[in-house]
């Protein structure tokens, strides 16, 4: 089944986090009963993926100022039928900012999905409302890369990871902020994920 990837990592995550268990059953309706979530015309909802960049001290992390929706955010979108979403975190954070080379954070031998998130998308011309159902990743950008913004974004930008209850203007950004620190500093420290 092209779903499984999605359902395990589902797993692997409630395992840490069954606090947010009402937030997985939500994405694993939507990925058990939509045989085609990982599409953009799945008129629900569909899956996304996106990426906190974190610069190779691990001090700094990297945003992008959205055109479209005038704020600032992970880089991230569509999974576009690509049914790991690691994989789609990691092309979507190689377009939006120009850089090439990152290192995923993993657990055992399975990505480390640091966040899950399930938003509204308003419609948009002939676009109805529809749900992101976005499972978020923690990449370490490697040294020696500039950052180029392209045509999605009004600007990307590095900010010091104290900066974070600053600059993100909503509480999912903040949440899969303050998630993505608090791991770097464990891994820091020598503990797991």
């Amino acid at each position: 089944m092209h779903r499984r990837p999605l359902l395990l990592l589902l797993d692997d995550y409630l395992a840490r986090h069954e606090d947010e268990a009402e937030t997985v059953a939500r994405m694993r309706n939507l990925i058990e009963t939509h045989e085609d979530c990982l599409l953009r015309t799945c008129p629900p909802g569909h899956v996304t993926a996106s990426a906190w960049i974190a610069s190779p001290d691990r001090e700094r992390f990297l945003l992008t100022h959205h055109r479209k929706l005038d704020r600032w955010l992970q880089l991230g979108g569509h999974v576009d039928g690509e049914p790991e979403p690691d994989a789609a975190a990691l092309r979507e954070a190689r377009e939006e900012s120009g850089m090439e080379r990152f290192e995923i954070c993993a657990a055992g031998d399975r990505p480390l999905v640091v966040d899950l998130d399930v938003h509204v998308i308003p419609a948009r011309g002939d676009e109805p409302e529809h749900e992101h159902h976005d499972f978020r990743f923690l990449l370490i950008a490697a040294p020696g890369q500039t950052a180029v913004r392209n045509e999605e974004s009004k600007e990307l930008r590095w900010f010091r990871n104290d900066e974070l209850a600053a600059v993100a203007g909503d509480e999912s950004v903040a949440r899969l902020g303050r998630k993505a620190i608090a791991l770097l500093e464990r891994l820091g420290s020598g503990a797991g994920g």
